[in-house]
């Protein structure tokens, strides 16, 4: 049984079932013992994120597109202004449990072109560190209002994966309406069985998810083995579990049935691979001995180890680090454009702002966007 409460990181998603009624009204008291769980789990130190759905199915409620008479699949403009009213009132939903507890929230609104582009998969990522940091349980959401096929698919489930990829999590959990993956759908098939592990994706792993089903959001089965190929590929173990009673998480915890992806590998060197191998560098940054050897003592790269800058580049772009002779160091994603980087190499952190006119980052390279080579 894995421990929850050993989590680092952890990502839970929450889908529209069961944060909404078919009415479209908010479960409050199931929110309430959700946001008990989470911050007991922050109690032991676990940093947690929550993807949250039901932005739709709130909203169609409020703008008189609710269950019962008009119970229909919403038009794409429909389920966009929809997602932009209901977002409102999640985001409240959220904000008021959890000052229960005093843990403070704050809203993202993310669609999967974020998380996949370099430059905008770094904004966000430094944007949701930094609220961990400081103690804030980021709640995030498919920018529904903009998304096209997304709303129509459950990205949600693939959205958590991306985020568990992309903050380096440990551990994913999905809160469904059912208790994990089977053989077979278990709502036709008497004989299914229920796996309790899986250890790779496989053909056969495949075949027993279902088809896409859900008019606000859920995306069946299917989303979720692709949203554990994700996780399991970045090193970040994923779980598939019931959460339509209260307290979810501790339920989890105790060790009620569910559906564990586990993968080979954890999640910083999975990170580390795919910067090292998967990435076309598009410049390289000349640093001196002493940043050289920091580098190999496992510390970032700042701006005044640095000895000359080569290639066009963009802040979150791929460079090669190497030393004086050419010889490559280490390679990693740069937090400067190559404009601003020739401005501040060499100078200290705390000359960045008045230099550039901006406040960045002090690291010219952070050491968790740097693997050496």
């Amino acid at each position: 049984m894995i421990n929850l409460a050993k989590s680092q990181r952890l990502v839970v998603k929450v889908g529209s079932a069961l944060l909404a009624r078919d009415d479209g009204q908010l479960r409050t008291d199931w929110l309430d013992a959700l946001a008990q769980d989470i911050a007991a789990l922050r109690s032991t130190g676990t940093e947690v994120m929550v993807v949250s759905s039901g932005a739709i199915a709130v909203g169609r409620r409020v703008l008189g597109l609710a269950r019962g008479p008009r119970n229909r699949v919403l038009r794409l403009d429909e389920s966009q202004a929809a997602a932009a009213t209901g977002q409102v009132q999640l985001a409240h939903a959220w904000q008021n449990a959890l000052a229960c507890h005093d843990v403070s929230v704050a809203q993202i609104l993310l669609t999967t072109d974020d998380t996949e582009d370099r430059r905008r998969h770094l904004n966000a990522r430094n944007t949701i560190a930094t609220l961990l940091r400081l103690g804030v349980v980021p709640v995030i959401n498919e920018n529904d209002t903009v998304a096209t096929e997304e709303i129509r698919f459950g990205d949600n489930d693939r959205l958590a994966a991306r985020v568990a990829q992309m903050m380096e999590a440990d551990t994913c959990v999905l809160l469904s309406d059912i208790d994990g993956l089977y053989t077979a759908d278990p709502a036709r098939d008497d004989t299914a069985e229920h796996i309790a592990k899986v250890d790779a994706i496989t053909p056969d792993i495949e075949a027993m998810a279902g088809e896409t089903a859900g008019d606000d959001g859920s995306g069946g089965m299917i989303t979720k083995i692709e949203a554990a190929r994700v996780a399991m590929q970045a090193g970040c173990r994923m779980v598939i579990s019931d959460g339509r009673n209260l307290h979810p998480l501790q339920r989890l915890a105790d060790g009620e049935r569910a559906t564990w992806f586990l993968p080979q590998g954890e999640p910083q060197t999975s990170r580390k691979r795919w910067i090292a191998g998967s990435l076309n560098p598009v410049g390289s940054i000349v640093v001196d001995a002493g940043a050289a050897a920091a580098l190999a003592r496992g510390k970032s790269l700042l701006p005044a180890g640095v000895t000359d800058v080569e290639g066009r580049f963009q802040r979150g772009d791929p460079v090669v680090v190497t030393d004086v002779d050419g010889k490559e160091i280490a390679r990693g994603l740069v937090a400067y454009g190559s404009e601003d980087a020739r401005l501040i190499l060499g100078r200290r952190s705390e000359e960045i702002e008045g230099i550039l006119g901006y406040r960045g980052r002090e690291e010219m390279i952070h050491r968790d966007d740097l693997v050496e080579s």
